[in-house]
């Protein structure tokens, strides 16, 4: 049971601390026991959000996961109340939900899993110096690894990364195609790369919420609950040093996808991967 591979205050008005995010968070199997995975979330309705601020610098967090590892759900939700509450003052913190395939052969296939996310956490090892792959695996900003059992080291690396200077990235409106609804297109820009090296710019397609029932496997029996679920991340150029980027995207939805419940984010990061050096989020739903 549990992931593979798994390493075992600012007063609180409309924003968690990330203490009491995660030990929320922590409690997730025992609500799910009692209340069939929907008790947590309904706890957190007497809870105002945090108001988004357009000026917090933004910073990435990637969530490895899967819907077939126990030790996942504590930190899909923990994802979730980042999202819902932005606890970092000075960040936009943007998250992803980027599901795994290696365990779709323990009893339970993903829905929401991709080949190409698990590659890009193997890419995370090597470029990090990872000692193993596993889940949940959370990854700030391209450059560190942090765990959900340790809320201080991560509120220390979200800190740090909240007060790193980025590059302004920026998404357009985004509009349907008149013919097929699925295609959408955006246009893309940022301000010049003032770092020392270059970079890729990328484009994530997510949905904003996805439920899955689990019927078999270390979740068997549970109604999981995900936020920013990664469908798709597609390179969409490069930012050379000393340069700017705008360009004009085609993106297509994959098939029954409600354009209402996705959300973009564009982000620039050094090749390997490395750093990332800027990120914009837009919902197209609201």
């Amino acid at each position: 049971m549990g992931g593979k591979m798994m390493p075992m205050s600012r007063p609180i008005t409309a924003r968690f601390s990330l203490c009491a995010i995660f030990f929320g968070a922590l409690l997730f199997l025992q609500v799910t026991s009692a209340a069939d995975g929907r008790g947590l979330q309904s706890a957190d309705k007497t809870v105002t959000a945090a108001v988004p601020n357009p000026n917090a610098n933004p910073v990435v967090i990637e969530l490895f996961t899967s819907e077939g590892c126990s030790s996942c759900p504590p930190a899909d939700i923990a994802l979730q109340r980042l999202d819902d509450f932005q606890p970092i003052a000075g960040a936009q913190l943007i998250v992803l939900s980027e599901h795994v395939t290696y365990w779709d052969q323990d009893g339970w296939k993903d829905p929401n899993s991709s080949s190409s996310l698990t590659d890009r956490q193997s890419s995370y090892e090597g470029a990090l110096g990872l000692k193993s792959l596993y889940t949940p695996q959370l990854i700030v900003d391209g450059t560190q690894e942090v765990h959900i059992s340790e809320p201080q080291q991560m509120e220390l690396a979200l800190q740090k990364a909240a007060a790193t200077p980025k590059v302004p990235v920026r998404i357009g409106e985004v509009t349907a195609d008149a013919g097929n609804p699925t295609v959408l297109r955006v246009h893309i820009e940022t301000d010049t790369n003032s770092g020392k090296h270059n970079a890729d710019v990328y484009v994530a397609v997510a949905l904003n919420h996805v439920e899955s029932q689990v019927l078999r496997g270390e979740n068997g029996g549970q109604h999981l609950i995900h936020v920013a679920v990664v469908q798709e991340i597609t390179k969409i150029g490069k930012l050379p040093k000393e340069k700017s980027f705008a360009q004009d995207v085609q993106l297509k939805l994959k098939p029954g996808t409600d354009p209402k419940n996705v959300r973009l984010v564009a982000f620039v990061q050094e090749s390997g991967p490395g750093k990332l050096l800027g990120a914009a989020l837009r919902k197209i739903g609201g």
